[in-house]
């Protein structure tokens, strides 16, 4: 059940404690007990940088929402500041989600720079100490989600990030994201020669973050290290065995640090090859379904290819709006899960409504009712629903 009363509160503590403080602790030492395992048993809710439908993305608030709301992980974006401390940010710019504009002592730090081969102007995180970082507030990222938010909430730090899984009252993964590491590399100089790989894998080290698969220790704390970048993440092999997860772009872009095509990555040579590196692949959902006029087209067999490789899919972005939903889902995004999930076959979704897809798993496959001893509930709510979503499968086959 959803708490309605949990987002103002969540402001009025979130906002209150900001000014005299670090914005959110670092991971305490306060013991949970035995906390609800992280369910392994349908595919994985991922919180697209939190629930960021209706909080500002990134934010603290916006992964304490998607946890409260049934994430099984929360994914977020790594980049750095000019001083080397790493982020939770998507752009390489402030412009689009902070108050950068506002801040007119920032006015002489605009650059052009070149990113992936193109030429970018703006405010550029790097040339941002994470003092001067955290003296910003991040914006709604669409003009069409919820604005009342803008301006409330700071930039955070990836240990910060880290440690609103760890604090979580059950297992909540980590999802992070090693971005642009080739600009990165470019423009923040650490000690030692050491690279931006080796500065997030040292974080998630000092925080316990290590073991393999569905190992013990990674079941404790489970983690899927993802990137764009291939050689990012076979840099990375050789310091931590915790499972990896390439991204891939939409079909027209090369690779960020290679320059291979789309054609090329997901061709079967290559499958082949990755998998020795990483757990699976993180697709664009419209290539693994082309769309045409707002259409699904014939699925390619990405999926199938990949299962046979032994790799994960979590494809990627899943969005509750109209605009986004294909004219084939009836502008519903249950029917958008149910085609994912039951005919394409994918292993996790990543989601900017973690409450939606939370929902429908819960109808469709819910948690065992051992599994919500945790929540005080004997389970029967669950087993109805199961019931309802069992006659309206059947109604639907007819």
């Amino acid at each position: 059940m959803t708490c309605t009363c949990f987002v103002p509160l969540l402001l009025l503590s979130l906002v209150a404690g900001c000014a005299a403080r670090p914005f959110y602790p670092l991971p305490s030492k306060t013991s949970h007990g035995s906390r609800q395992p992280l369910q392994t048993f349908r595919p994985y809710n991922i919180a697209h940088r939190g629930s960021n439908g209706e909080l500002p993305e990134e934010t603290a608030a916006a992964y304490m929402r998607a946890i409260e709301e049934g994430a099984d992980f929360i994914e977020t974006d790594i980049l750095s500041s000019k001083d080397g401390v790493l982020i939770c940010f998507h752009d390489v710019t402030l412009d689009d989600t902070t108050d950068i504009a506002k801040h007119k002592e920032f006015a002489n730090r605009i650059r052009t720079y070149e990113v992936q081969g193109v030429n970018s102007t703006g405010f550029f995180t790097v040339d941002f100490t994470i003092k001067e970082l955290k003296s910003l507030r991040v914006n709604q990222r669409y003009s069409f989600r919820d604005q009342q938010y803008n301006g409330k909430f700071p930039i955070i730090t990836f240990e910060e990030y880290i440690s609103i899984a760890l604090d979580a009252s059950r297992i909540v993964g980590i999802y992070p994201e090693i971005k642009n590491p080739v600009f990165i590399n470019q423009r923040v100089k650490w000690p030692d020669g050491k690279r931006f790989e080796d500065k997030f894998v040292e974080t998630l080290k000092k925080y316990g973050y290590k073991g393999s698969y569905m190992s013990k220790d990674w079941l404790k704390q489970p983690v899927f290290i993802q990137s764009f970048a291939p050689t990012s993440l076979v840099y990375i092999s050789n310091q931590t065995d915790s499972p990896k997860i390439f991204l891939i772009d939409d079909i027209t872009i090369p690779t960020q640090d290679t320059n291979q095509s789309y054609w090329e990555i997901t061709s079967d040579g290559y499958l082949d090859y990755i998998k020795d590196y990483v757990e699976g692949i993180g697709p664009w959902k419209d290539t693994v379904v082309p769309v045409m006029n707002n259409y699904l087209q014939t699925p390619t067999d990405l999926v199938a290819r990949a299962h046979a490789h032994n790799l994960q899919v979590h494809p990627y972005t899943y969005r509750n709006e109209n605009k986004y939903l294909h004219y084939n889902f009836n502008q519903d995004p249950y029917e958008e899960y149910e085609y994912w999930i039951n005919k394409m076959g994918v292993d996790g979704l990543f989601t900017d409504f973690t409450g939606s897809l939370h929902n429908y798993q819960e109808w469709t496959s819910p948690l065992s009712p051992d599994d919500h001893d945790d929540d005080g509930g004997d389970g029967s709510a669950s087993e109805l629903l199961h019931k309802i979503a069992l006659l309206v499968s059947k109604y639907k086959n007819l």
